[in-house]
């Protein structure tokens, strides 16, 4: 299924994914860090969701009390939920 989400207190302005039987697919971040959020995202393509949130969870950025990617950890949950 897809999913796009609106961040909050980062960079990005949008995070795009897909999860395929608990498979993270096809992570697109709009904005932010552009070599980091690319690089999270490769390094996510294909992993299990909860494994992406496992490592991901509680990434803080500049003291913002969370990053891109502590926000897709937290876009993931609410996916795994709805599914």
């Amino acid at each position: 299924m897809k999913y796009s989400v609106t961040p909050s207190g980062v960079c990005s302005a949008q995070i795009d994914f897909e999860i395929d039987n608990g498979i993270v697919k096809n992570v697109v971040f709009t904005r932010g860090c552009n070599g980091n959020t690319q690089g999270v995202a490769a390094l996510c393509e294909g992993m299990r969701a909860d494994e992406v949130i496992k490592r991901l969870e509680g990434i803080d950025c500049r003291g913002r009390g969370t990053s891109c990617p502590d926000q897709l950890a937290r876009a993931l949950k609410i996916a795994l939920k709805s599914e």
